[in-house]
């Protein structure tokens, strides 16, 4: 099957309720997987944790197993360690993975969020043996690893276990020389071992989509009628060694922007490549918080913290301006008051967050900080 380079990641799915995210807009979603698949494009990215307990993956069934040939789509899903840690568990695990899905076979099967730690796991209790096993069953296709660490424990990671077939990692222009992502050493690490990248994050969690008003300007200017998304998204896809850009779309007016120019993708330019670096530079002086709002660090918080929707708010007010306080003071009360989440000063410290962080951020001093900010 010819797989184009952009992939629906189906971590930030449209809702029937904004302060639920299980409840997932299933007659919104079948029209986006329409128009996705009406172009040309295939490849579906899930995991259990997304929208909680596995209703990405069920929404993934309803909206295209359902309705779709199996030869007409890929999709990848995920072994993820921060629910399963015994080698007993792997096999109801990946089975309920299947069912969910609603499929007999994972064209592609990583493990998930993989670090130093999960990868002691995961040769303690013999995962990578067990998706080697799935692949001999014909439950698998391809075997590879979502990656959230150093590039020497993924060096670490690819001597080690050879067989891994692809890597995805977090990738965009503001984290390529990022001191704790690491996106250009870990990318140069899989070209160096003949491993194909899969982008997770090209946006940065949305961050790359309300850049700093210089930051627009520039872009603008240079591309009137292309979206400032545009530009992540294809900076991503004009790496040689990347096969697959993942964009976690919300919306049919997200999903028709990328397709626009994904559809005929042309690679950035030499000169786009040094507006991009501009553009980069204007926004790494500005923003305060590095967080990704992979909402990991929320689940466990017995607080129940909205972590990554405080930071966003920090993010906001660092980049636009005090004048932007008001506006983030007013999310910042309906969070904590209409939708009932625990407020900044609320944190205990038990650390649970920055445990399940992938970009490893000092949460707790920035809980203080927004504490102070918005309290």
């Amino acid at each position: 099957m010819e797989t184009k380079k952009l992939g629906f990641g189906l971590m930030r799915l449209p809702l029937l309720d904004a302060a639920d995210a299980s409840k997932v807009d299933y007659e919104t979603l079948c029209k986006m997987a329409d128009c996705y698949m009406k172009e040309g494009f295939n490849y579906f990215d899930t995991a259990t944790p997304y929208h909680g307990g596995g209703n990405s993956e069920i929404a993934f069934r309803e909206c295209v197993v359902k309705r779709y040939p199996r030869d007409s789509y890929t999709i990848a899903d995920k072994m993820s360690f921060f629910i399963v840690q015994k080698a007993e568990d792997m096999e109801g695990f990946f089975e309920s993975q299947l069912e969910r899905c609603g499929v007999d076979y994972f064209d592609y099967y990583l493990l998930h969020s993989m670090n130093k730690s999960y990868l002691e796991l995961a040769e303690k209790i013999g995962a990578f043996d067990f998706i080697q096993q799935k692949k001999a069953e014909g439950k698998v296709k391809k075997v590879g690893l979502s990656f959230h660490d150093s590039a020497d424990v993924l060096e670490e990671i690819l001597t080690r276990h050879p067989e891994m077939e692809f890597v995805q990692l977090q990738l965009n222009y503001v984290d390529w020389e990022n001191f704790e992502v690491q996106s250009r050493k870990c990318y140069e690490v899989c070209v160096k071992h003949g491993k194909p990248v899969i982008v997770m994050e090209p946006v940065k969690g949305g961050l790359l989509v309300n850049v700093p008003k210089e930051a627009e300007k520039l872009l603008k200017d240079a591309e009137p009628d292309m979206s400032i998304a545009s530009w992540a998204v294809r900076y991503a896809a004009s790496l040689d060694n990347v096969m697959m850009v993942l964009s976690g779309m919300s919306s049919m007016e997200q999903i028709e922007d990328n397709l626009s120019y994904m559809k005929d993708f042309h690679p950035l330019t030499a000169s786009e490549k040094q507006l991009i670096t501009q553009v980069a530079d204007i926004i790494l002086s500005k923003e305060r918080i590095a967080c990704t709002g992979c909402r990991y660090c929320v689940d466990g918080c017995p607080q129940k913290i909205g972590i990554p929707d405080y930071f966003k708010l920090m993010n906001d007010v660092s980049k636009f301006g005090e004048g932007h306080i008001s506006r983030a003071q007013g999310y910042y009360n309906h969070y904590t008051g209409s939708l009932g989440m625990g407020k900044a000063s609320s944190c205990i410290q038990c650390g649970q967050c920055e445990e399940h962080c992938p970009q490893h951020l000092p949460i707790i001093q920035y809980l203080a900080e927004t504490a102070n900010v918005f309290e």
